[in-house]
């Protein structure tokens, strides 16, 4: 009878091989500015829900200054790769171009992209993962100040669709907003609800999977914008995770 409980207990307790998540975000070789961002951005517990593995094919859409690129090239590993899809705008400091050179080199499975989604293209089922990391909103803005030009959630995600290999997934971490005029909201305080995202995916024919609250700050004052002083870096986020 004992050996029958035991084999029984074995039977209900995964044996999972522990995963070194502590390389994730090794800050040997990363910007300082960068490894200061790490206790509120919650790298190793984003990218565990999301479920990130080796030999990925990645797009880090809006990769800014490959924060998550670079992170995530450790661990999709030599046999994966990281296409970091960055607007023009968001590269063209001196302090961020040394930056960009530094993390190609050190990550040869990183490939820089210059460029915004409006214009993106992939050859169909090119990717396994997709990052929107406080990007998603940014479908839904556009400014003749800084050059973004107005662009359709949907046609973008049909796009993305299209590039995503079966059983692919998508994360999506942005700022909380309040519901209403979601193009107005993202134009004043660059959040986005929740709910309007799931939305979105699920009409290009995405499957929602997974939602976590590791990033939920409560008191967050969602009227402000992220950029207040007074919120940035402390705003009340959400994860979420389709599957194409």
């Amino acid at each position: 009878m004992r050996r029958i409980a035991l084999t029984l207990a074995l039977l209900a307790t995964p044996l999972l091989a522990k995963t070194d998540t502590s390389s994730w975000i090794n800050p040997t070789g990363r910007d300082v500015a960068n490894v200061k961002l790490d206790d509120s951005r919650k790298p190793v517990q984003t990218l565990s829900f999301l479920g990130l593995k080796k030999g990925d094919s990645v797009l880090d859409v809006g990769a800014g200054t490959g924060y998550y690129s670079e992170i995530m090239a450790r661990i999709v590993g030599p046999k994966g790769k990281v296409a970091a899809l960055t607007p023009a705008g968001s590269v063209a400091s001196d302090r961020i171009k040394t930056r960009w050179t530094m993390l190609l080199s050190a990550n040869k499975n990183v490939q820089q992209i210059v460029g915004g989604l409006d214009g993106f293209s992939a050859t169909p089922k090119s990717y396994s993962f997709v990052l929107f990391h406080l990007e998603y909103h940014d479908l839904y803005w556009e400014s003749a100040r800084f050059g973004v030009k107005r662009m359709e959630p949907d046609v973008v995600l049909k796009k993305l669709f299209g590039a995503m290999k079966p059983g692919g997934i998508v994360g999506v971490v942005d700022h909380r907003g309040k519901k209403g005029d979601t193009r107005a909201i993202v134009d004043s305080t660059h959040r986005i609800d929740a709910d309007v995202v799931k939305a979105d995916f699920a009409r290009a024919g995405f499957k929602l999977v997974g939602e976590s609250q590791h990033l939920k700050l409560e008191g967050d004052d969602y009227s402000k914008n992220v950029f207040d002083p007074a919120v940035r870096g402390k705003t009340d986020r959400f994860v979420l995770k389709f599957k194409r």
